[in-house]
């Protein structure tokens, strides 16, 4: 019996083609395009969505762009799918002002916008630093019968964020449940770190004190934008609480968690503890690195303990004993 010969067609090339873009091979995506037209199969909409959306994954934000613009010269009409795929390459790439001009010429090719594209647009605009901008997305939505999901309030609260606009990011939260849409961890921890930012350490514990009642657990990034609301509020004793807490909710410090809490000790005059805290990092499996000592040297020589701070930049472990020696407790 004859081997029965499988013949590719359209079908046969989209599965292919998404294979590839699941398995970000953006390369083989685009070579099984171009071999369509060898085999005789047409390109449609599904092979090119899936292959733009492949050179998207993959980072390449003008070959997504260029099949997006060849796609009219092969009688293929971009949809919505087409648009937020290239869309969704400009926000990798931090072309935020490319995605925004995609986004309006979606209306003249009779494309509608959906919520996977003004979140990918106002995603753009948060990663440009273009918080006015992310904002106005956001308002156009409802005009364009687009509901905002809990993505596109995440995008939008970090935008603030990156823009040092604490006031907006907490309006937005406020929001949120009025319109539908549910708090995420996501969301808490961009809005703490909108209030770490503007120095705002009162609201950053409020917000984290909410969290529970929220159903939300915090996490690591969490409590370190919290620590460090409370470093630059002078607010060292409340730095320790929350990295001794963070034990007890089994979430573990890092090296940024310990480095927010050493500052605040340098701050608050404590070098004893500042030094407790960095000899207690490698019993965490932590490696202290040069911000670490940099601080716990500051602490020293603030206050007057500039042997220590030179014992420390020699790399002699001696002065981490002698502040245990001295009675400077523990910080937890």
């Amino acid at each position: 019996m004859p081997e029965a010969r499988v013949v590719p067609n359209e079908i046969t090339f989209s599965a292919f083609i998404s294979a590839c873009e699941k398995g970000g091979q953006w390369e083989q995506a685009l070579n099984l395009l171009s071999l369509m037209p060898v085999a005789r199969v047409v390109p449609n909409e599904i092979t090119h969505n899936a292959a733009i959306s492949a050179c998207s994954k993959g980072g390449q934000l003008q070959l997504a762009l260029n099949l997006l613009s060849l796609m009219p010269e092969a009688r293929v009409m971009p949809n919505e799918i087409s648009y937020n795929a290239a869309i969704s390459a400009c926000e990798k790439a931090g072309h935020w002002q490319q995605a925004l001009n995609l986004l309006s010429l979606m209306p003249v090719e009779s494309v509608v916008p959906n919520e996977i594209t003004y979140n990918a647009a106002i995603s753009a605009c948060e990663k440009g630093g273009q918080w006015q901008l992310a904002l106005n997305l956001l308002s156009l939505m409802p005009e364009a019968r687009v509901v905002p999901d809990e993505i596109t309030y995440n995008a939008a609260i970090s935008a603030c964020e990156k823009g040092f606009q604490w006031q907006p990011a907490l309006s937005l939260l406020s929001r949120m449940p009025q319109n539908g849409v549910v708090p995420n961890e996501i969301t808490y921890n961009a809005a703490i770190s909108a209030c770490e930012k503007g120095g705002q350490w009162q609201l950053a514990m409020n917000l984290l004190s909410r969290m529970p009642d929220a159903s939300v657990l915090p996490n690591e990034i969490t409590y370190n934008s919290a620590i460090s609301a409370c470093e630059k509020g002078g607010q060292w004793r409340l730095a320790l609480g929350l990295l001794s807490s963070m034990i007890g909710m089994s979430v573990f410090p890092d090296e940024v968690s310990f480095n927010a809490a050493i500052r605040a000790c340098e701050k608050g005059g404590q070098w004893q503890l500042a030094l407790n805290l960095l000899s207690s990092m490698p019993d965490m499996r932590l490696t202290p690195d040069v911000l670490t000592y940099s601080s716990a040297m500051s602490a020293c020589e603030k206050e007057g303990q500039c042997q220590l701070a030179v014992s420390l930049l020699s790399g002699v472990p001696d002065p981490l004993l002698v502040a245990r020696k001295k009675g400077s407790g523990s910080w937890r």
